[in-house]
């Protein structure tokens, strides 16, 4: 039987890089400067997108050289799966809140795959991005959406590192 010989691996996702193609979208603030205040762009359209706390793995450890997969989901559960060990319990799930016109409808958009780059050129994938939005997202009575995001990492042996990436969320008036 061979040795156990386990690899960190640190994940941070950077929810915030957000696109969208009318003056409603939302602004990261974690990209350039960001603005405290909404726009006043014509017919009152100002939409912000707060990230309060970055989708994180924080530390995966790997019992071997296979395929492994890591999962957090918008509820703050996590799994293992494969040859990943375990999930750090210091592992966090994704939050934006979406501030805005009261009591309007609200698309988000999150992508279906991200790519992980680390410093060493070393690249993996998050998929399965899920978030707690209802089917039809509204802003409450004070113009407010908070939502909670997770997703999956698939993960081998010879991936060692510490891996960073954008997750761009869109956000529109419906």
């Amino acid at each position: 039987m061979g040795a156990f010989r386990p690899h960190a691996l640190l994940l941070a996702v950077l929810a915030g890089s957000v696109a969208g193609s009318s003056p409603a979208r939302a602004q990261c603030r974690l990209c350039e400067t960001p603005t405290t205040t909404l726009s006043n762009s014509p017919g009152g359209d100002g939409i912000v997108l707060e990230i309060e706390t970055s989708l994180d793995f924080d530390r995966l450890v790997l019992a071997g050289q296979g395929q492994g997969a890591a999962v957090i989901r918008p509820d703050g559960s996590h799994l293992a799966e494969g040859a990943l060990a375990s999930v750090s319990p210091r592992a966090m799930v994704g939050r934006a809140t979406v501030h805005g016109d009261a009591d309007r409808a609200v698309r988000v958009e999150l992508p279906s795959r991200v790519d992980l780059y680390s410093v060493s050129g070393g690249h993996i994938g998050m998929d399965e991005i899920v978030s707690d939005l209802p089917s039809l997202p509204r802003l409450d009575s004070a113009g407010n959406l908070t939502f909670r995001f997770g997703g999956r990492v698939q993960i081998s042996g010879d991936s060692d590192g510490d891996y960073r990436g954008d997750l761009p969320i869109t956000v529109e008036y419906q």
